[in-house]
């Protein structure tokens, strides 16, 4: 799984979670509690904090895989006698234990 399906998985989870929660507090059972209103908007700005935390960490997730990225890409440039031994290296064990088999 990657990591954008990570957190649209728990994104989505969580806007389960907040669905069934507003279900619950806009229930009209519960509008003769006067503390219902201020719990409605503690949940709104939780949420509206969780959605950002969830936006931040994702941000940040994708600069890294970037930065990641660049990094492999700058050093098989730098080095392509390496990569190319390393992957010939890892081509020939694989093929040795296909043929075991």
């Amino acid at each position: 799984m990657t990591i954008s399906e990570t957190v649209s998985s728990t994104q989505h989870e969580l806007e389960k979670l907040v669905t069934d929660l507003r279900g619950l507090l806009s229930s009209r059972d519960l509008d003769s509690v006067p503390e219902i209103k201020v719990m409605r908007q503690r949940l709104d700005d939780g949420l509206h904090n969780v959605r950002d935390a969830a936006v931040n960490a994702a941000q940040e997730a994708a600069r890294q895989a970037k930065d990641a990225a660049r990094a492999a890409d700058r050093y098989a440039h730098d080095e392509p006698w390496r990569v190319a031994g390393a992957a010939l290296a890892v081509g020939a064990l694989v093929g040795f234990l296909l043929a075991r088999r």
